[in-house]
């Protein structure tokens, strides 16, 4: 798997358990993890940088762009 699609899945889970946090413990709180990791997104939308990028990098997952040249993902 890539690093950009660890990205996907680690954001997505994170979501569905923000939103099932809030539904679960009725603590409304839950929503602002679903708002941070948004707002990382959109960030990295923008940029081209996350953090989570840079720790899936230097444990030497490869990205994209990296198995297309090489085709060994």
């Amino acid at each position: 798997m890539t690093r950009e699609r660890y990205i996907k899945i680690i954001a997505g889970t994170m979501i569905l358990i923000s939103t099932l946090g809030a539904y679960f413990s009725g603590n409304i709180n839950w929503i602002w993890l679903a708002v941070f990791v948004g707002a990382n997104l959109l960030q990295f939308g923008i940029t081209n940088w996350c953090l989570l990028n840079s720790i899936l990098k230097s444990l030497g997952i490869k990205s994209e762009i990296d198995c297309a040249k090489d085709g060994t993902c």
